[in-house]
């Protein structure tokens, strides 16, 4: 139980310290410098040292300090709600940049400051989160602290079932947020955390279910048992491929690069009126040879 106290005050400690660097580069920064790099390098960091956290739990919890799946599972879901409603708007996920810049709500070069701000975030959070280990504050970092340095792949099925893995979770992912992004805060988070944690029950076994090659990119891609063209293809190539199909099935076309609907036919916004012909004047018509 100390454990879970111990990982439980990381996650409140990790959340609080990135809710503070948000309100501080909120308030110093420009709007547009804070909405394209600090917001979502802040946001990045916050994914990606609280799912370091988890990993531990995943993984050492269940034989080194009894957690059983429904804790875990509660966990995941609490902390992507947390998640959700914190971030400010920022999405702390490569595909949801590339998703925004494919429907023309963003523009090149602010979709390419949110991508090296998501890799430098989840980044910076993996070197302080390990550092946070050595520390040692319970059983489950000491274990991790020296299996740190020898750390194993996250993939556990074969590439190419890696990748559709991957891709199915993320394809539900961006549909769901596609489906709810007119929505309240206050139905979107819970909704969206509920889908995050199916998707860990039910793909975390085969990879873990990042869904976020940043993340994937900071836990796993430095591990040994697979090779980076192997990582890039499950966790880069699977995700973005997901993306663009739930684009592609929700909008029916890439409003980036087609203006024409592919799939979809769109109704016209006005009726044409029907003109019902009197008898006479069809008579009239007849007459003259029409």
């Amino acid at each position: 139980m100390a454990s879970l106290n111990v990982s439980l005050s990381f996650f409140f400690a990790t959340c609080a310290i990135c809710e503070v660097a948000r309100r501080a580069s909120k308030a110093l920064l420009p709007a547009g410098t804070y909405a394209s790099f600090a917001r979502e390098a802040v946001g990045a960091a916050q994914l990606a040292a609280c799912c370091l956290e988890m990993r531990v739990l995943v993984e050492l919890g269940p034989w080194a300090g009894g957690f059983g799946p429904d804790l875990l599972l509660t966990l995941v879901f609490l902390l992507f709600l947390v998640h959700g409603v914190t971030f400010d708007g920022a999405s702390a996920n490569p595909t949801v940049a590339l998703q925004e810049f494919l429907m023309v709500e963003a523009s090149l070069p602010s979709t390419l400051l949110k991508l090296l701000a998501q890799v430098l975030g989840a980044q910076a959070a993996c070197a302080l989160t390990q550092r946070c280990w050595t520390w040692e504050l319970s059983e489950l970092h000491l274990l991790q602290s020296l299996m740190a340095v020898h750390c194993s792949s996250t993939l556990r099925t074969s590439v190419l079932q890696g990748t559709l893995v991957e891709g199915a979770c993320t394809f539900l992912f961006h549909l769901s947020l596609l489906h709810l992004q007119r929505s309240l805060l206050v139905y979107r988070a819970p909704a969206l955390a509920l889908l995050v944690t199916a998707m860990a029950y039910t793909a975390g076994p085969y990879t873990s279910a990042f869904f976020n090659p940043a993340l994937a990119a900071s836990v796993t891609f430095h591990c040994s048992g697979n090779t980076l063209l192997e990582y890039a293809h499950v966790y880069c190539l699977g995700p973005v491929a997901g993306m663009i199909l739930a684009v592609l099935l929700h909008q029916g076309h890439l409003p980036r690069f087609f203006e024409r609907n592919l799939f979809y036919r769109q109704k016209s916004k006005y009726r044409t009126p029907r003109v019902k012909l009197s008898p006479g004047s069809v008579d009239t018509k007849m007459l003259k040879g029409e």
